[in-house]
């Protein structure tokens, strides 16, 4: 993807200059990803047991997955947040999340990716996907100079998110809480080694989404 953060003339360059400002980083396999949502226990609990989003849970609602582990960690407080104590990560098949991109808007009009704010209000009331991009944050929650993806859900995307994408659902609430614990004791390289390894998701050129 392009749009990389502008790297200074002088000095060291830091790895955080070195990463575009828009990509798309993820645990990911040959077929699968990884997205991370936190959850009341009500429906985590049983997501886990079954493998699978339960009935509670509102499939005609839209919902907002994210590749990235800490900029779920930023969310949900490290699962300290009401209503979001159980933090799941659930791996989908890439042509399912391949599919939600490319049928996917901005969730905000953004001049040059849109020809004027009718063209973008007319995709955002077509698109079954919507995309937000925030800033990265580092193990302490700070932001970081480049974005981080935020993918919504709803009507058909949501439905086949539950229930055709979804391979596996696993409960990463004690890694959270290890993690975070790690860092409130100040072991902060123990901490980063058992962070998930997220690696550029080769989505190829969204130019639609501003990456």
């Amino acid at each position: 993807m392009s749009d990389a953060t502008p790297t200074g003339t002088t000095g060291p360059v830091s790895p955080a200059d070195q990463v575009p400002r828009h990509q798309i980083r993820a645990s990911h396999t040959a077929d699968t990803l990884t997205v991370y949502q936190a959850y009341h226990p009500r429906i985590g609990v049983p997501a886990v047991r079954e493998g699978r989003f339960p009935p509670a849970w509102k499939r005609e609602r839209m919902t907002w997955v994210k590749p990235s582990f800490l900029w779920m960690m930023y969310r949900c407080g490290w699962a300290t947040k009401a209503d979001q104590e159980t933090v799941l990560a659930v791996e989908i098949t890439r042509a399912g999340f391949d599919r939600a991109l490319r049928e996917a808007c901005l969730s905000h009009y953004v001049p040059g990716v849109h020809a004027d704010r009718e063209d973008w209000s007319r995709a955002l009331r077509t698109s079954p996907a919507r995309v937000q991009w925030d800033p990265e944050r580092d193990p302490h929650l700070n932001p970081l100079p480049y974005r981080s993806l935020q993918l919504g859900l709803s009507g058909p995307a949501s439905r086949a998110y539950a229930d055709e994408w979804t391979v596996s659902i696993r409960d990463v609430t004690p890694l959270a809480r290890e993690v975070h614990g790690l860092l409130r004791a100040g072991e902060e390289e123990a901490a980063r080694a058992l962070l998930p390894v997220e690696t550029p998701y080769p989505a190829g050129p969204l130019e639609h989404l501003g990456a």
